[in-house]
């Protein structure tokens, strides 16, 4: 798990060395440059495997080099499968380079195509950055569930890209501006679409997706993409619940065992909630399947009779895990939301707990496992119960919005030349008809990849954390995605129906395996959210206020507000250095 940072054309290196110390906290165990006349690749490393060897930028005897982020679990196999190549490290990214050049080796020109059926072979998550000096080719990937961050953009005469935006800021010619169009589309939703970042002109790289770049006469050209894995929610027709449970569930151990790869201590992140409760529950099974321990649990909420709390503790003691747990302060909100804001690069406050809960975590382990991933694809979430009532939400939504942007978005027809969008038409009318709609669209266009998964990167990477997302696994994620709908959402019944089946055979007490879902952040902290949305109401009514083309919808979404405030304080003010460091009124005083 690293930062990784680069410039393709006009590089300076001063400009990439900035932009890794900007993402220190994602890999305080080394860094490092590489720089030819054409690019010039950073890397902040966390040691996870071969904690001694396997220092970034890694450059091959046939003069390739490669910056990358994340983990490739079937490393071993695919090292073991290529004996004669000269390999110089024992960690899992030196992978990448092998298969890009035992793949490439005979063509002068790959297309994308070519470079998505080596990239398919990694199994996964990783972004990363290839530079072919020979063939004047930059090549970027990101893994095809979007667990890794990667965002671009175009700087005077330079493509740059990097893990976070923040990592933009190095280059005196970035001048962060708001993206009103994402801000837009990211209110009525509940999470960025597509490429957008709430940044104007910076994007991300897609999920699944290579990209091809090279220098041309004008500067950074793409040359050519191709999306290698796309999830795709397909139903099978015949499926016996027995059988299929206990599949289900041997799928599952194997995505947690693989996700238990390290050479430093792992732990689970435990919220009481079946998702989290699932993975502490195979832990054992597969920390013994993979000859790995079995790992330890950490707990965060507001007070101990939290119902998260309750459920966690009950959880732990029935399996036998040795349990951490840490009571959140009343001063919590005061304390961290300025770092949530300035990490999280987007609007999100509601989820606060991430950040008492990885900083504690990363005084024990430098790697966690989550329940990230499950509500997706198996239908968790309360909206998907009544769609209409979701879809007449957004639609209300829409209305209460008041720009000439409106107009495309009502009728469907948004414009793909300046790489914001993936398809011309967000309107929910168009995406929520069935469930299988509802979900292949969240899946495709940013619920899960720019929202949940974002939410756990930047917040566990803020304490140099790594979190995987063991329910992501190719293992459990090939059997979810044919389940039959009426699996994950019984009309007469809970939702994650299969799951709980599959839970139900393991040694979770029946009141966890039965828990409906609940709203992470809000389950976790509602009193101290409720309080600090009260607090600041007048500060959140005067930065509504401020946004007349969003203004009604901010009203409506005051914690949304309060975010949009500590947004443009941190993300879009000139600094000489990041401000996190100061209070929340401090921050807001700066825009109202």
């Amino acid at each position: 798990m690293c930062g990784i940072s680069g410039m393709l054309g006009a590089p300076e290196p001063s400009i990439v060395k900035k932009m890794i110390h900007l993402q220190h906290h994602r890999g305080p165990d080394g860094s490092g440059i590489w720089t030819d006349d054409s690019v010039c690749l950073g890397h902040a490393r966390l040691a996870i495997v071969d904690l001694d060897g396997s220092p970034q930028p890694i450059l091959s005897q046939e003069g390739n080099v490669l910056v990358a982020n994340g983990e490739i679990y079937n490393y071993e196999s695919i090292r073991s499968s290529m004996p004669d190549y000269s390999w110089t490290t024992f960690g899992d990214s030196e992978t990448i380079l092998a298969l890009y050049e035992k793949s490439i080796a005979s063509s002068s020109t790959p297309s994308a195509k070519d470079h998505a059926e080596w990239i398919h072979v990694l199994d996964g998550m990783f972004a990363f950055a290839l530079w072919d000096p020979q063939r004047n080719q930059l090549i970027l990937a990101r893994d095809e569930m979007g667990i890794k961050p990667l965002i671009r953009s175009k700087i005077g005469s330079s493509l740059v890209f990097s893990s976070e935006v923040k990592a933009l800021r190095a280059h005196s010619d970035f001048y962060p501006q708001l993206d009103e169009q994402a801000l837009m589309t990211r209110l009525v939703w509940e999470y960025p679409l597509d490429a957008t970042t709430l940044f104007l002109d910076v994007h991300q790289v897609r999920p699944g997706t290579v990209e091809v770049w090279s220098l041309g006469a004008d500067g950074p050209v793409l040359l050519d993409s191709h999306r290698f894995s796309k999830p795709r929610i397909a139903p099978v027709d015949d499926y016996d619940e027995g059988s299929g449970a206990q599949h289900l569930l041997d799928g599952f151990i194997d995505s947690v065992g693989q996700r238990l790869m390290a050479d430093v201590p792992v732990g689970i992140v435990l919220s009481g909630g079946l998702d989290s409760s699932l993975v502490a529950a195979v832990a054992n099974d597969a920390a013994h399947r993979y000859n790995r321990p079995t790992p330890e649990c950490w707990t965060v909420a507001e007070s101990e009779d939290n119902p998260d709390w309750v459920a966690a503790e009950l959880v732990a003691s029935s399996l036998d895990l040795k349990h951490h747990q840490a009571i959140m302060g009343q001063d919590s909100f005061a304390n961290h939301l300025p770092s949530l804001s300035w990490h999280g690069e987007d609007l999100d406050v509601s989820v606060l707990f991430f950040q008492p809960l990885f900083k504690t975590m990363a005084q024990s382990v430098r790697v966690g496992l989550c329940g990230q991933g499950a509500d997706e694809i198996h239908a968790g979430y309360p909206r998907y119960v009544d769609l209409n009532a979701h879809k007449h939400e957004l639609e209300k939504r829409m209305t209460m919005l008041n720009h000439p942007f409106v107009r495309q978005f009502e009728q469907g027809n948004l414009e793909f030349d300046d790489g914001r969008w993936w398809t011309d038409d967000h309107r929910p009318e168009t995406h929520l008809d069935s469930l299988q709609d509802t979900l292949q669209f969240e899946l495709e266009h940013g619920q899960l990849s720019n929202f949940q998964l974002r939410l756990v990167d930047r917040h566990s990477m803020a304490h140099s954390l790594e979190v995987r997302v063991p329910f992501l696994g190719r293992s459990h994620r090939k059997d979810a995605l044919t389940l039959p709908m009426d699996q994950r959402l019984p009309s007469d019944g809970l939702e994650k129906k299969a799951l709980r089946m599959a839970a139900s055979r393991t040694s979770l007490p029946r009141t966890v395996v039965e828990r409906k879902k609940l709203p992470a952040g809000t389950a976790t902290s509602p009193t101290l959210l409720s309080q600090c949305l009260q607090e600041y109401s007048a500060q959140i009514e005067e930065i509504a206020s401020r946004w007349n083309f969003c203004e009604p919808l901010l009203r409506h979404q005051p914690e949304i507000a309060l975010g949009l405030g500590l947004f443009e304080s941190l993300h879009l003010t000139e600094y000489d250095s990041p401000q996190h460091h100061r209070s929340i009124d401090d921050l807001l005083s700066e825009v109202i």
